[in-house]
């Protein structure tokens, strides 16, 4: 099958820079949120990372305008008529992301491909929304997606191998590595990340040291690009502790139930960057 216009359902930071990468090579791009607002601040957010690599000589001042014209914005999943695979990247939440594919499912051709940019939830149970398990799969990007190289491709017990080779070829035309994990919660990555992660909440929790210098021993002392509370102020506290929930009530390790500190951050609303306060301020 030959992919040449992609779905992207939310335009988040995730949603936007999948979107960003798929434009710039030279896929047709459909981006859909539920609000107006959400969806101008995602394609400001791409105008914005795409001036910057203007500035710095990347790209051209043309190739820009080229690859804005290539992302089409809309509020409706209707317009997801045409598109030959999507990538949904909706918040972390079961209910949601099953309504979502649901949709799709109704909308798309009988051809699309379904991925899931979920970092968490089981594939299996994304896929049992649909008429179509063998067209699901998962594909968790890295944020930043347009830095960064690798994704995780997640294959539920339905998806079939023409799926999974489908979705190879995909990710190498947008300039991606593949790397595989079995559906279990938490997948590779945030099997690993999470517990590091909350360790780090935990730390800082208790006062063993504070957030400067446990992010300055990480990147000083291990070479990390940013520290642990940087990160998750990134990645999005609330983003995170929902995907440590996720893990532990399946699997019930106390390593991924989230401390209570990040808790009452989620619930005051201090969320990171999106939100301008998590463990740091930002403007």
């Amino acid at each position: 099958m030959e992919i040449k216009k992609v779905g992207i359902v939310g335009c988040g930071i995730m949603g936007c820079g999948i979107a960003q990468v798929c434009a710039q090579s030279g896929y047709d791009v459909m981006v859909m949120d539920t609000k107006k607002e959400y969806l101008d601040k995602g394609l400001a957010t791409i105008d914005k990372v795409l001036a910057r690599s203007v500035e710095k000589e990347r790209i051209t001042a043309d190739e820009k305008s080229a690859i804005q014209a290539r992302i089409k914005g809309t509020l409706t999943l209707d317009d997801f008529k045409d598109v030959d695979y999507v990538v949904e990247a909706v918040i972390e939440d079961l209910t949601v992301k099953q309504d979502v594919f649901k949709k799709l499912d109704k909308v798309c051709q009988p051809h699309t491909i379904l991925a899931s940019n979920t970092s968490t939830i089981s594939v299996i149970n994304i896929a049992a929304a649909t008429n179509r398990p063998d067209k699901v799969i998962g594909t968790h990007f890295s944020n930043p997606v347009p830095l960064m190289k690798v994704v995780e491709v997640i294959n539920a017990i339905s998806t079939t191998e023409e799926t999974t080779n489908i979705t190879r070829k995909f990710l190498e035309s947008i300039d991606k590595t593949m790397v595989v994990s079995k559906d279990v919660p938490g997948f590779l990555s945030n099997r690993i990340l999470t517990p590091f992660l909350l360790n780090a909440v935990r730390m800082v929790e208790a006062g063993v040291g504070t957030k400067e210098d446990i992010d300055t021993l990480i990147t000083q002392g291990l070479r990390h690009p940013m520290g642990p509370l940087t990160l998750l102020d990134l990645i999005g506290i609330d983003t995170v502790y929902r995907g440590a929930m996720t893990i532990y009530e399946e699997i019930k390790d106390p390593q991924y139930l989230p401390p209570t500190l990040m808790k009452q951050m989620v619930i005051a609303g201090w969320h990171g960057r999106k939100t301008g306060k998590g463990f740091y301020e930002y403007k």
